[in-house]
């Protein structure tokens, strides 16, 4: 597939004087608008929607795929949508939001329909069934999540690896030996979402290393289940002192479960959230928390993918550092 880049290094110009010579965006003298449609005709480019868009004075369109299936905290992807609708107006473009399921000739079809300029996807999994057809796709893309493969791609996240790390190290430095995660629901482990995965990877490793007695739960987000769970998680695991909770639905059930039980938070069982600063400080707390930035997700991989656009480099992977902030449910156990 040939890029922007392609042609601005034949043409003998930078990549934006490529987008503006052939979206008359900007005047550009007229020998190197010849010689920009020379090397974009010799090498068989052909433009973005939105570079198209832009030379009728149509608007620019970035799409957002974001699927609301089963395990999906809606909130939590509102957040990062409106997130990237902002961004994508400071740079001049709308968002069409695709909520639906589509993978593979789905994704293309739906794309297909409108001048799309480029893709962002959220909800990625290790195996995610969209990715070959995304390798092949005329236009950029940014990822919202890490597969198992990111070769080829551009991918932003949560270093979920590094908070669940950040999570266990937190209780073992406070004396915590048998710790619990409480994790997504049961269906976002059977998909192989990608966050999941990581953060689990991230408790196990470090719960290893620090010699540590650990149980993992997915959690199903109806609240009626949290007594439920907390009364298992204690029959199993009598010496459990520590909980990290990345469930937000579940946040404030669980800790008024494990409160029916007779438990003291954080005097007999302390407790991590990965959530929203706002729910942490809400939710029965203040809760010790992994900040969850999903505003600042989407608005990275808004300008991750403008600047693609524009033919600048970008990583390949961007990994946020997860932010800990202790608060009222940790203490020494």
């Amino acid at each position: 597939m040939v890029k922007i880049t392609d042609v601005a290094r034949r043409a003998g110009v930078s990549p934006s004087t490529v987008s503006y010579a052939l979206s008359g965006k900007r005047p550009i003298s007229d020998e190197t608008r010849r010689r920009v449609e020379a090397a974009a005709r010799d090498l068989g480019y052909r433009p973005h929607s939105g570079a198209r868009a832009l030379a009728y004075g149509e608007p620019n369109v970035l799409a957002l795929a974001a699927p609301l299936r089963a395990g999906v905290h809606v909130p939590v992807v509102m957040r990062l949508a409106v997130s990237v609708v902002t961004t994508a107006r400071a740079h001049d473009h709308d968002v069409l939001l695709l909520t639906q399921e589509e993978a593979g000739e789905g994704l293309s079809r739906a794309l297909g329909t409108a001048s799309v300029d480029g893709l962002l996807l959220t909800d990625v999994e290790l195996h995610d069934p969209r990715l070959p057809r995304l390798r092949s796709l005329d236009r950029p893309s940014v990822l919202i999540g890490v597969p198992a493969n990111p070769h080829g791609l551009t991918c932003v996240d949560l270093d979920f690896q590094a908070a669940g790390e950040a999570c266990v190290n937190h209780l073992a430095e406070r004396g915590h030996r048998t710790v619990a995660l409480v994790g997504s629901p049961p269906e976002v482990y059977l998909r192989e979402t990608a966050y999941a995965h990581h953060l689990m990877r991230g408790f196990t490793t470090a719960a290893g290393h620090h010699g540590l007695t650990t149980s993992v739960q997915p959690g199903d987000p109806d609240p009626a289940t949290a007594p439920r769970l907390a009364e298992r998680l204690l029959r199993e695991h009598p010496a459990l002192t520590a909980v990290v909770i990345h469930n937000e639905p579940l946040l404030e059930p669980l800790i008024q479960a494990f409160r029916g039980l007779d438990l003291r938070i954080p005097d007999d069982l302390s407790v991590i959230a990965l959530c929203p600063d706002d729910l942490a400080t809400t939710a029965c707390g203040p809760v010790t928390s992994v900040t969850l930035p999903a505003a600042e997700l989407g608005s990275r991989a808004v300008e991750l993918l403008m600047r693609k656009l524009h033919g600048t480099p970008v990583p390949r992977t961007t990994l946020l550092p997860p932010r800990l902030t202790e608060r009222a449910t940790t203490r020494q156990a």
